[in-house]
């Protein structure tokens, strides 16, 4: 397999059901990545390690889920220069609203990019990581191209089916 180009880290092993689809996403793509189960609470180093040996190791994008208080995408972007797209992961008391906020209210020079809530969530985070890497690969950018007119014509014919 190709070299990494896009980390994926989450929180806890019991996020990886739903990080899974990022990872199947890439597949698609034929975009390589790597996985990590780090915790910005109970592996805060690591996690600081993890983003600032990322650029160094040929990283280009990282992808953080998270739940709870979902601090991990903003550790990650405070030690990187790279692209951090955050996936807030539904769950506990406040069924994700919690890891919404926590991952769309950085503070200003700290961006994290934030995407659905549930199962959308990964999809499009490796979707936007695909789209990030296409500004300078033609070929990636030539499959979302293709990747766009699919979905463009699973609506059409969803369309035709239902006037048929």
């Amino acid at each position: 397999m190709s070299k990494p180009v896009v980390g994926i880290v989450m929180g806890s092993s019991s996020d990886w059901p739903l990080v899974k689809k990022a990872c199947d996403t890439l597949d698609k793509f034929s975009v390589a990545y790597e996985t990590r189960v780090i915790s910005a609470h109970r592996t805060p180093e690591e996690a600081i390690e993890y983003s600032k040996s990322a650029e160094g190791r040929g990283l280009k994008v990282i992808i953080a889920a998270a739940g709870g208080a979902a601090h991990l995408g903003g550790v990650l972007a405070a030690g990187t220069v790279l692209p951090v797209i955050g996936i807030p992961v539904a769950g506990g008391a406040l069924n994700g609203l919690d890891a919404l906020y926590a991952t769309v209210q950085m503070p200003g020079g700290v961006p994290v990019a934030t995407v659905a809530v549930g199962s959308a969530g990964p999809v499009n985070a490796a979707l936007l990581a695909v789209q990030i890497l296409g500004t300078a690969d033609e070929e990636l950018r030539a499959k979302f191209h293709e990747h766009k007119k699919e979905l463009k014509d699973k609506v059409v014919k969803m369309n035709d089916e239902i006037h048929a």
